[in-house]
């Protein structure tokens, strides 16, 4: 019988043998050990870790001369829109007319106000090419224009509906109407200036600048209506149509009547006689058309 002094003999695993004591094998070490063995990263047989499918796809002359052929397609398509949008659409003379800053719109709304304190009309060039608006306060402009046509557009609703006669269709209506007279007068001053034979530097988007300035009086005598009714309305209105008929007689004579004083024209021959009554007609369109557009505005 053995003794007290006797010890249990405990086995000692060795190293890479299974505890005879436990129910499952570990197998994390063996797992740490055979994923710790892989071969290193970019060995053969085995891709490297931080190379990415885009790498790969650029590392390949063939892809880097497929991208260059792209990129060389993109630019010259992108230069043939350019061409055909100028074409049609003059970007860059609309970036001219655009070019205004907040002293040019206060002196223009002052000129258009109060034309018979302006002297000076004659528009400044700088080597044969017109200054930029923000520079000139007699050079034509798009954003005046564009602005008072919106806001026109905004009064007409605003006095429709202080008379309970407002709807998205007849302000439709109302912004449609004044968009096709305008068109219109376009057309119609481009025919005449054809038929008289009138060589002027006058543009298409010049006529839409000048003729677009009557809004700024037609916004006027709406908002006086308003306030104050028809005196106020007739009131304001009719010393914007004086004003716009002022500011059209002295800036489109110095576009049609001094081409024709350059070509050496009689003053009193027939063609400049057409000229002058091409002059006046348009200036005397602008305060009809006002009346024809706001009329129907205050009651």
């Amino acid at each position: 019988m053995p003794g007290p002094a006797s010890k249990r003999r405990i086995p000692v695993s060795q190293p890479g043998m299974a505890d005879p004591h436990q129910l499952f094998d570990d197998t994390s070490s063996a797992q740490s050990r055979g994923y710790g063995a892989q071969r290193a990263p970019g060995s053969l047989g085995y891709p490297s870790a931080s190379a990415s499918p885009q790498a790969a796809f650029l590392a390949d002359p063939v892809s880097n001369m497929a991208m260059a052929y792209g990129s060389s397609l993109a630019a010259q398509g992108k230069e043939l829109v350019d061409k055909n949008i100028d074409r049609f659409i003059p970007v860059t003379k609309l970036k001219y007319y655009f070019a205004v800053d907040t002293m040019y719109v206060g002196k223009k709304l002052g000129l258009l106000f109060f034309p018979y304190l302006h002297q000076d009309w004659e528009v400044q060039y700088q080597q044969d090419t017109p200054v930029a608006p923000r520079f000139d306060v007699n050079a034509p402009d798009l954003y005046i224009p564009a602005m008072a046509f919106i806001t026109y557009i905004l009064v007409a609703g605003l006095a429709l509906g202080t008379q309970d006669r407002f709807s998205p269709d007849l302000l439709g209506l109302q912004a449609s109407s004044a968009l096709a007279w305008l068109t219109l007068e376009v057309l119609a001053i481009l025919l005449s200036l054809y038929l008289v034979t009138v060589n002027t530097d006058l543009t298409t988007i010049d006529l839409v600048a000048f003729l677009g300035y009557k809004y700024v009086g037609m916004i006027g005598g709406v908002l006086m209506g308003l306030l104050f009714g028809k005196i106020g309305y007739y009131l304001v209105l009719g010393w914007c149509c004086a004003s716009i008929f002022v500011f059209m007689i002295r800036t489109l004579r110095l576009k049609i009547l001094a081409e024709a004083a350059a070509e050496g024209v009689p003053v009193r021959g027939a063609r400049n006689q057409l000229r002058m009554y091409l002059t006046m007609a348009v200036a005397a369109a602008q305060p009809l058309l006002m009346y024809w557009l706001t009329f129907h505005l205050v009651r």
